[in-house]
């Protein structure tokens, strides 16, 4: 009797050991206290990546220990080992890497033919097969209202070829919450995934400053980053007199291994003034826009970790002037190199998750990578309430 009951206090330590746990950890600056953002956060048992939201926190489930590597370009990089971890909230300071070498780069080489290696050997490393899991989440509003939001779990798979990557999409789960119009515009109707996965692999962003015709519109300034020895920035601004480029760009990449880490693309309130209105039924007045997209590299591994697209425009319909923004958000959770089996009625081909049903199995989001912040979660909440 005393053997079953020993096997059985034994048996549901066990239990209670191997059951997951909820950790929150919240990064910040070791000289201002404040939150960093878009820190990664990678667990080293599950491969998984997190990032940090606004408010500098992340949270994940984890079942046993795990020592965590917490990055962001302006600092230094640290391993947390798993002793001091908690299941409560946990405070990670980083240490800023300013190294003050934010001068101009002089080079013999002619900066676009820089950024033509760069892209060009980015794209080969991203040109191979393999599999991204992607949490993808997209809020709406409409006349600013939140009116809208959908996230999902998704794979895609690549397939490399010469010329570029193409990719397959499988959605595991996906959710949609909210109220539109009764005359749903496509405008409404969220991103086409393949295309936006394929144009952050193919780095289709960057053909307007290696297209001969269109290079010249732009000034190009490369300067060593400020926070990070071992990078570059470069920023290339419209030129003055410049009539068709409106886009801001910065690049941030390793020199050395001839990558791109992050890059980002604005429209300038400045620019959006020099554009001239249009008033014919269907036009759009773009009035924000904003890209950043962010690569890791992991030894011969180098993919798409993180991207936010943001934008903002006036439709203009026949009676009336419609409001819309979107913003958009990919995280990779896993990387792998192994190619998966599927059939092919298995695959998505509506593109975009607002044509998918409601497919919830587990909480896929608390595992999403991303932790939203209080506005984010009450926003959410709302919109589920209205169903």
């Amino acid at each position: 009797m005393r053997r079953l009951v020993l096997l059985f206090i034994v048996l549901f330590n066990f239990a209670a050991f191997a059951q997951n746990a909820e950790y929150s950890i919240v990064v910040k600056d070791i000289e201002t206290q404040l939150p960093i953002e878009n820190a990664t956060v990678f667990i080293m048992k599950t491969k998984q990546t997190l990032l940090s939201n606004a408010d500098g926190k992340v949270t994940f489930m984890l079942s046993g220990s795990s020592s965590l590597e917490v990055t962001q370009t302006d600092y230094e990089k640290i391993t947390l080992r798993w002793g001091p971890l908690k299941p409560d909230m946990f405070v990670v300071y980083l240490k800023s890497n300013n190294t003050k070498l934010d001068e101009i780069v002089v080079s013999k080489e002619n900066p676009q033919k820089i950024l033509q290696k760069i892209v060009v050997n980015s794209r080969q490393k991203l040109s191979s097969s393999y599999r991204l899991k992607v949490f993808v989440r997209e809020f709406f509003m409409l006349n600013n209202k939140y009116s809208y939001y959908n996230d999902g779990l998704v794979n895609f798979q690549f397939t490399a070829n010469q010329k570029k990557s193409t990719t397959t999409l499988l959605v595991e789960q996906n959710r949609s919450y909210g109220l539109l119009d009764t005359d749903v515009s496509e405008d409404l109707k969220g991103y086409n995934l393949n295309d936006i996965m394929e144009n952050y692999c193919n780095l289709k962003y960057f053909d307007p400053l290696l297209d001969s015709k269109t290079r010249k519109e732009y000034d190009f300034i490369t300067r060593g980053h400020p926070n990070n020895k071992n990078y570059y920035i470069m920023a290339i601004t419209p030129r003055d007199k410049s009539k068709k480029a409106l886009d801001t760009f910065e690049v941030i990449y390793d020199p050395v291994k001839k990558l791109i880490v992050e890059f980002s693309i604005i429209i300038t309130p400045q620019n959006l003034l020099q554009v001239e209105e249009q008033t014919k039924v269907g036009s759009k007045n773009v009035t924000r826009s904003i890209v950043k997209v962010n690569y890791r590299i992991d030894g011969e591994n180098y993919y798409l970790l993180s991207s936010n697209e943001e934008i903002a425009y006036d439709l203009i319909l026949k009676d009336l002037i419609k409001n819309i923004q979107v913003r958009n958000n990919f995280v990779t959770t896993f990387f792998n190199r192994q190619n998966f089996t599927y059939k092919e009625s298995d695959v998505f081909k509506e593109k975009s998750l607002f044509n998918k049903k409601n497919k919830v199995m587990t909480n896929y989001w608390e595992i999403s990578g991303f932790t939203p912040t209080d506005e984010e979660k009450a926003i959410v909440d709302s919109l589920e309430f209205k169903l």
